[in-house]
C-alpha cells in the first residue's frame, strides 16, 4: 500500500482545484501535482463531506465510531467473563444453607 500524502499536501491541492480557472481540468491539475486524477475527485468528495456541504462521516465522527466500536467491544469482553465467572460461581459447591454439619 503506498505511503498517504501528507495532510498540507492534499489540503493545498484540493485548494487549488476548487480555484481552477475556466478552462483547467482536474486532469491538468493531477498531473501538476504528480497524483492521479481520480485521486484528486476523491479528495474534493472527501473534503465536501468535512466542509458540510454534502453529507456524509468526517473524519472526527469516523474516528469517534472506531473508538466506540473498540470500546463497545471491550465492554462486551468484560461482560462475558463477569457471566462465565457468575456461572461457575453459581455452580460450585459452597458451604452454608442446608448443610448437614454435626
Amino acid at each position: 500500500m503506498p505511503k498517504p500524502y501528507p495532510r498540507e499536501f492534499r489540503d493545498d491541492v484540493v485548494r487549488v482545484a476548487r480555484n481552477r480557472g475556466p478552462g483547467v481540468t482536474l486532469a491538468q491539475i493531477a498531473q501538476d501535482f504528480g497524483v492521479h486524477e481520480m485521486t484528486i475527485s476523491k479528495w474534493l468528495r472527501a473534503a465536501d463531506v468535512e466542509d458540510g456541504v454534502k453529507p456524509g462521516v468526517t473524519t472526527d465522527e469516523a474516528r469517534e465510531i472506531r473508538e466506540l466500536k473498540r470500546r463497545n467491544r471491550l465492554l462486551e469482553q468484560e461482560n462475558e467473563v463477569l457471566r462465565r465467572a457468575a456461572a461457575y460461581l453459581s455452580q460450585a459447591q459452597l458451604p452454608g444453607k442446608g448443610s448437614t454439619r454435626s
